[in-house]
C-alpha cells in the first residue's frame, strides 16, 4: 500500500503530497520539531501486530523522546485535513488496533526511561512511563524497593499505556480489579494536543473517559499505579475437573470468599480430554517429566476437562508446614479429581514472569512470530454454562493449539466510571483463546478467524450477555451495540477531548473528521 501525506500543514501553508518519499519525512520533521527521530522509510514495524492477521502501512513511525512529542505529532494532525494518530506501545495488538493506515504511529516505548517510587498519605505509588513494559516496572519495583503493583496481566511484555488502555486482567483481578482499578493519576495527550495531569479529582472526566478508553481520548504518557508490598515466595497449584458445574462452582466460591480465606490468585483453563501435546493433558503439568495419569479421569467425563489454577503467596520466614497447611485447609474445601493435583514452588518474579518463558520457548520454535488470532470475551456468570456446552464442548472440542482460559471475575472491583464495559450481574467470566496457528497439523488462520465469528455469532444467537474484551467491530452500529447504554457517554466524551477524531484510528470506532 502506498503511504502519503495528504494535505499536510507546514507552518501556516497547507501542501498536498501524493508520495512517500524524503521530501515528506524531511518536511515532517522540520514541522514537528521533535527531540526524537522520525521513520518514514522502515514503516513495516508499525504496520504489523501481535495478531499477523492484519497490516496497514503508515505514513510515518515516529519515536517521541516525552509528553512534548507526542502533543507535536497530536497537533500537526490536527493542522492537517485528514492524519490520524495511533500510539503503538510493544505491538501486541490482535486485529490491527494500533495501526494508522497512511497516519503516524508512535513507538511509545522510545520514550524518556521515567521510574519513581512515591509514598503518599501512606500508599505508595510507582510513577512511570506510559511507554514502560510491565515486566520491567516489576522488577524495579519488587528488586529495589519490595513493592509490586496489585493488579497484572498474565503475560507482563505489555506497556503501561497500553493495558491501561483496556483494562488489564489476570488472576488477581477477582479481588483488585483490572489495572484500570489500580491507578491514581495520569498524564494524558488528548487529541486536541492537550498535555493533561488527570485523577478521580482532578480532571477526573479524562481520567475516567482514557481508562479502558482504547486509545480513543487520549495517549497515556506516565501513569502513578497502586503498590503494596510484594510476597517472596508462590505456591502454584494446578487441579483437574471432569465437569465444569464443579470447575465452576469451586473457582466461584474461592473469588467471593475473603481475602485471608482464599488463595491470591485464581485462574482456570478447558483443555482437550486426550493425549495431544498441544490441547490436551500434556499442557496441564508444569514439567513434562511429571505424570499426567488419564486413568484417573472418570469414565463419564466428555471430550474437554478443566484445570483451576491457583496460587498462594507467601514469605521466606513462613514456615513450610504452615503454608502447607493453609493450602490443605483451603483446597480441602474443593472437589477436584483426587490424584489429578499439580504444585510447585517460586518465587514471586518468576510465577509474574511465567509466560516469559513460554515466550521465549516459542520464539526458540518459531511460533511467537506465527498470526495469533486471538479472541478475548468476557461472559455474565448467569450464560457461562450454556458457553461451555455450546463453544467448549462443541465449537472448541478439538482445542485451538494453545490455552483456552475461563475463569472468574467480580464486577464490584471493576469502577464504573471508566471506558470499560463487562457484562451483568457481580460475577462473570473471561474466556480468552489464545490460538496460536503454528502448532502440528493446525488449521489456517483464515479457518481460526472464521471459527471467531462462529463463536460470536453463536453467543448473539443465543443470546448470551456478552462483551467483547479487546474489541474488535468494523461498524458504528456494532460498536453501537457492544456499549449498549453507554455508547452516549462514550460518544460525548470522544466529542469532548478528540474531537476530530485523531486518535486510535485502528479501533474503527470513528472516523476522521476532515477540517
Amino acid at each position: 500500500m502506498i503511504a502519503y501525506l495528504e494535505p499536510f500543514v507546514h507552518g501556516n501553508d497547507v501542501e498536498s503530497r501524493q508520495d512517500n518519499d524524503e521530501d515528506d519525512c524531511s518536511s515532517l520533521c522540520d514541522a514537528l520539531e521533535l527531540q526524537a527521530s522520525i521513520d518514514c522509510v522502515a514503516t513495516g514495524l508499525a504496520g504489523k501486530d501481535f495478531g499477523g492477521v492484519y497490516s496497514l502501512k503508515p505514513l510515518a513511525f515516529v519515536r517521541p523522546a516525552n509528553c512534548d512529542d507526542v502533543a507535536r505529532v497530536v497537533k500537526a494532525a490536527l493542522r492537517s485535513s485528514n492524519l490520524t494518530v495511533a500510539a503503538r506501545g510493544n505491538g501486541h495488538s490482535i486485529n490491527g488496533q494500533a495501526m494508522a493506515d497512511r497516519g503516524l504511529v508512535m513507538d511509545m516505548r522510545s520514550m524518556e526511561d521515567h521510574f519513581q517510587v512515591l509514598r503518599i498519605n501512606g500508599t505508595a505509588y510507582a510513577d512511570v512511563s506510559g511507554g514502560a513494559l510491565w515486566e520491567d516496572v516489576l522488577k524495579r519495583c519488587v528488586l529495589d524497593f519490595g513493592l509490586a503493583p496489585r493488579s497484572w496481566t498474565d503475560y507482563l511484555g505489555l506497556t503501561v499505556g497500553g493495558t491501561l488502555s483496556n483494562a488489564g486482567v489476570s488472576g488477581q483481578a477477582f479481588r483488585y480489579g483490572p489495572q484500570t482499578s489500580n491507578v491514581a493519576e495520569l498524564e494524558v495527550v488528548t487529541g486536541k494536543g492537550d498535555i493533561i495531569v488527570c485523577s478521580e479529582t482532578q480532571n477526573s472526566q479524562l481520567f475516567f473517559s482514557v481508562l479502558g478508553g482504547l486509545g480513543q481520548f487520549g495517549i497515556i504518557t506516565r501513569a502513578r499505579v497502586v503498590l503494596q508490598p510484594a510476597p517472596d515466595k508462590v505456591r502454584w497449584i494446578r487441579v483437574v475437573y471432569a465437569e465444569f458445574d464443579e470447575f465452576s462452582r469451586d473457582a466461584e466460591l474461592l473469588v467471593t470468599r475473603q481475602e485471608d480465606d482464599s488463595f491470591d490468585y485464581v485462574e482456570g483453563f478447558v483443555f482437550v480430554n486426550s493425549d495431544d501435546p498441544s490441547n490436551g493433558w500434556p499442557t496441564v503439568p508444569f514439567d513434562p517429566r511429571q505424570p499426567f495419569d488419564p486413568t484417573r479421569i472418570p469414565a463419564t467425563a466428555g471430550s474437554v476437562l478443566y484445570c483451576l489454577e491457583v496460587a498462594l503467596h507467601y514469605r521466606n520466614t513462613d514456615h513450610p508446614s504452615t503454608v502447607d497447611l493453609l493450602v490443605n485447609r483451603l483446597l480441602g474445601r474443593l472437589g477436584f479429581l483426587q490424584h489429578l493435583k499439580f504444585e510447585m514452588d517460586l518465587s514471586y518474579m518468576e510465577f509474574l514472569l511465567r509466560v516469559k518463558h513460554a515466550e521465549e520457548h516459542a520464539k526458540a520454535n518459531g511460533i511467537w512470530d506465527a498470526p495469533h488470532p486471538w479472541l478475548n470475551l468476557f461472559v455474565s456468570k448467569s450464560d457461562i454454562a450454556e458457553f461451555d456446552r455450546h463453544v467448549f464442548k462443541n465449537i472448541l472440542k478439538g482445542g485451538v493449539g494453545g490455552p483456552m482460559l475461563i475463569y472468574p471475575l467480580m464486577r464490584s472491583v471493576w469502577d464504573t466510571r471508566t471506558s470499560e464495559v463487562v457484562p451483568k450481574g457481580e460475577i462473570f467470566y473471561i474466556v480468552a483463546l489464545l490460538r496460536f496457528t503454528a502448532y502440528p497439523k493446525g488449521p489456517s488462520v483464515e479457518k481460526m478467524v472464521a471459527q471467531n465469528h462462529e463463536i460470536i455469532q453463536c453467543c448473539t444467537k443465543k443470546g448470551f450477555d456478552f462483551k467483547l474484551y479487546l474489541p474488535h467491530y468494523s461498524s458504528e452500529e456494532e460498536w453501537k451495540a457492544h456499549f449498549g447504554n453507554q455508547w452516549t457517554r462514550f460518544f460525548e466524551r470522544k466529542t469532548s477531548f478528540d474531537p476530530l477524531a485523531i486518535l486510535a484510528p485502528g479501533q474503527k470506532i470513528f472516523s476522521r473528521i476532515p477540517q
